[in-house]
């Protein structure tokens, strides 16, 4: 039975990531800049590029989550045409986003009685996201059917490894990650927060490195103890309006991890918010999450 991967815009799933492998529909997610609303995704009113120009310029910037009428006519156009809907969402520790999905899922079962549709919580964030959204649809390319394709993706998603580092406290205070105190002794030591999202899906401060070059060494070092490539030797640097240094990662992860197959992916708007410009991450699987 045909079926369709559903995602949305927080994977930020950029261009050479779902290359080659089946389409995957990316749900457009909303944001407000400088007081102005806008959508991000396909068909989104604003660029990357955009947002972190005026982000730099200092625009203050907020998301919220997708609403149940964006949810319900993307699942009824699926189901409607006779194709199932498996929908891999923005972990549920950080948005709501993904009990709406459910709540709409739920009430579309009684309308749709002989489709299917799963909702899987990918307990992951961002270009993590991107990576369990890319390898499911890599599955599906395989002939995994949609109940296979669900229960590996939650077996699956607690090997899914993220290291974040951020150039600045700043909107991590604003999101209420940190303390106005932590951002101001932050700022003045230059220190480059690492964090990483936990086994249950949340964001977690764990150093705090001081200059980008040692918050660089510290997500390699998490990439030592950890690296597992024998689902796939794919690793994602996702990175915030900062390609020269997405590739100085990528270089430094190849030197040592000659079998990896880098992808880079931008950092868009909906995340951008929270974490700011310069944010770098490195996505692999991994035993050390």
């Amino acid at each position: 039975m045909p079926y369709q991967i559903i995602t949305d815009a927080t994977a930020d799933l950029g261009p050479e990531l779902p290359a080659g492998l089946p389409q995957v529909t990316v749900l457009p997610m909303d944001l407000t800049l400088e007081g102005r609303p806008y959508t991000y995704g396909p068909g989104g009113t604003i660029s990357t590029a955009e947002f972190y120009t005026a982000l730099c310029a200092g625009a203050p910037a907020s998301t919220a989550p997708i609403g149940p009428l964006r949810f319900q006519q993307t699942f009824e156009w699926c189901l409607s045409r006779g194709v199932d809907v498996l929908y891999l969402g923005f972990s549920s520790a950080l948005s709501a986003t993904f009990q709406t999905a459910c709540r709409v899922a739920q009430e579309l079962a009684h309308r749709y009685p002989a489709r299917s549709i799963r909702c899987v919580d990918t307990r992951c964030a961002s270009v993590g996201e991107g990576f369990l959204v890319r390898e499911a649809a890599r599955k599906q390319a395989q002939g995994l059917s949609l109940d296979a394709l669900a229960a590996w993706v939650e077996a699956r998603r607690g090997a899914v490894c993220h290291w974040f580092t951020v150039d600045s406290f700043t909107y991590l205070r604003r999101g209420g990650r940190v303390s106005a105190v932590q951002a101001v002794f932050g700022a003045a030591l230059q220190v480059k927060p690492l964090l990483h999202v936990t086994a249950q899906g949340a964001l977690e401060l764990t150093e705090k490195p001081r200059g980008r070059r040692r918050a660089m060494e510290a997500q390699l070092e998490q990439m030592r103890r950890g690296w597992e490539p024998g689902e796939s030797p794919l690793v994602v640097i996702g990175h915030g309006d900062v390609p020269d240094r997405a590739g100085e990662l990528r270089q430094a992860v190849l030197r040592e991890f000659p079998r990896a197959q880098v992808l880079l992916s931008p950092i868009g708007p909906v995340i951008g918010a929270h974490t700011g410009p310069g944010m770098l991450a490195l996505i692999f699987w991994g035993s050390v999450r």
